[in-house]
């Protein structure tokens, strides 16, 4: 029975320690995990934008230019996700999930996209993030 009572105190007394035996603390910063393991995104929804322009050549340019752009946020390690959206009553057009933290950081890499530049397409940020620590109770 003391053996027993032995092992019960010691496996607690390993759980109080609180901390993850397998915690790799060089990924985790590698990965941009935080201490819960979690990591932070910026979800940009692209809605149809203000420039009603029916020039196609303009279009198709601008077209091409944000898939390049796409092309060279992924190869930078920015852009995580991005894709069209169906057929929607709010001209909502597509997603972006850009690996990055920071909403001005976002608005600057987005202004890279000749399509949101242009006007043709308006990007949507959440305006959760700078909110975040006021609205989590731990």
């Amino acid at each position: 029975m003391k053996h027993f009572l032995l092992l019960i105190f010691l496996f607690f007394a390993f759980k109080a320690n609180g901390q993850n035996q397998l915690y790799d603390s060089v990924l985790a910063k590698k990965l941009g995990a935080d201490n819960n393991g979690m990591k932070g995104y910026i979800l940009v929804l692209l809605k149809t934008g203000p420039n009603n322009t029916t020039n196609k050549l303009f279009i198709d340019s601008c077209f091409a230019g944000h898939m390049q752009n796409m092309g060279v946020m992924v190869k930078a390690g920015k852009l995580v996700v991005a894709g069209p959206l169906g057929k929607n009553d709010k001209t909502y057009r597509g997603i972006f999930i850009l690996n990055l933290t920071n909403i001005a950081e976002a608005e600057k890499l987005l202004q890279t996209d000749p399509a949101i530049h242009s006007g043709l397409l308006a990007a949507a940020l959440s305006e959760y993030l700078p909110f975040a620590e006021k609205l989590s109770k731990n």
